[in-house]
């Protein structure tokens, strides 16, 4: 009788243990199938939302009184237009989300409001990201709460700013923030309403350095500034960066533990299992020893049920935990594309749970090939 016959033949002679060391590699390589994929789509949420979060770096010109920047909340003085387009050109930048705004105190009917003038939103090279600030088109604007409210006009209506007719795009809900009070057009709208054509108030942007191990990503945020824009500083929103660091760091460090240990476990209880199929068939590997067979064949019995359960464990589990992430995934993540599953995690689980079973019974296999026929045969072991 050949070695894969008495694999099969022990497979369902002792169904109890196969089918539970079977259903554990399924459970482990399921559940790994549905954490790793889940994991994926946290992440790619956790960066959506911390995205959303807002831009967390401001430069402005290095001419600007911070005393009336922090009071007013922008600069009186202003950049070349150019600027923004001249960090947008630049390869290797470690900013991306790159919008340039003028801003302006205006008064209407008695009451002052912000008028604030945005570009289309600019990546650097090989950065391209969509884009997360709202745009408003040339001849519109977007009304904040309050600048609504005063001026009585709802989307689709017209206004008069500054003696010139504009179509109201949007009009914002209550926000809490200054935003409230702010006027949103076109930038070369407002430039020309502002009389400062070619001009910008400050350039927002994201940057991508806030999981830095040092913990201080302005020092080359800083650096990189410096040489592109001499007359420019910057000026970070610390709270917003920091929560959107510690938010991707916790994540990841979900991910970095809930996976080894799903691993960990099943060798442990493959290995246990393996060490339990040893010892209820002590007797016959004496008798196999005895007949005459080799170390490397009675060792072949053991790691090939490993593989072959393995294998079969894997393929199901792989099959049950993408139906759970593809099922789950849109439930959970309204921004996840449904129907897709990463083909890594179709291949790699199919390789890599057989190894792992025989890996986990390879001590077992030793402790069987070591038994000594005469002791075994008379009934001492």
């Amino acid at each position: 009788m050949t070695v894969k016959q008495m694999i099969l033949r022990e497979i369902r002679h002792r169904r109890v243990n196969a089918a539970l060391a079977f259903g554990g590699i399924a459970a482990a390589v399921g559940l790994f199938v549905v954490l790793y994929s889940e994991g994926r789509d946290v992440q790619r949420e956790t960066r959506r939302i911390t995205r959303d979060m807002g831009f967390n770096l401001r430069i402005i010109p290095a001419s600007t009184d911070m005393v009336r920047f922090w009071i007013d909340g922008y600069s009186q003085d202003t950049l070349p237009e150019d600027s923004v387009h001249a960090l947008a050109r630049t390869k290797g930048l470690s900013y991306n989300h790159l919008i340039a705004q003028l801003i302006g105190a205006i008064k209407l009917d008695g009451h002052t409001f912000l008028l604030t003038g945005i570009s289309d939103e600019l990546s650097p090279p090989g950065k391209k990201k969509p884009p997360m600030q709202r745009v408003v088109p040339p001849g519109s604007l977007t009304l904040g709460f309050e600048a609504a409210r005063h001026l009585g006009a709802g989307k689709g209506e017209t206004v008069v700013i500054l003696g010139r007719r504009f179509t109201v795009a949007e009009t914002l809900g209550e926000a809490g923030t200054a935003d409230d009070v702010r006027i949103w057009g076109a930038l070369e709208d407002v430039q020309a309403l502002l009389d400062l054509k070619g001009r910008i108030s400050e350039i927002k942007a994201i940057d991508c350095l806030c999981t830095l191990p040092e913990n201080d990503p302005l020092t080359p945020l800083r650096a990189q500034l410096a040489e592109l824009l001499p007359e420019a500083r910057l000026v970070q929103q610390r709270l917003i960066a920091d929560a959107r660091a510690r938010q991707r760091t916790l994540m990841r460090d979900q991910q970095a533990f809930l996976l080894p240990v799903v691993i960990i476990a099943c060798a442990v209880w493959i290995a246990v299992l393996a060490t339990l199929n040893v010892r209820q068939r002590h007797e016959e590997i004496g008798a196999l020893r005895a007949l005459g067979w080799a170390s490397s064949r009675i060792a072949g019995l053991f790691l090939g049920k490993a593989v072959v359960l393995g294998t079969l464990g894997a393929a199901v589990g792989v099959a049950a935990g993408a139906g759970v992430a593809i099922w789950m995934g849109p439930d959970i993540f309204p921004s996840k594309a449904t129907g897709r599953i990463d083909p890594v995690l179709v291949g790699g689980p199919l390789i890599l749970a057989p190894l792992l079973a025989a890996a986990a019974s390879l001590v077992p296999a030793m402790l069987a090939v070591t038994q000594d026929p005469a002791v075994t045969l008379r009934g001492d072991a």
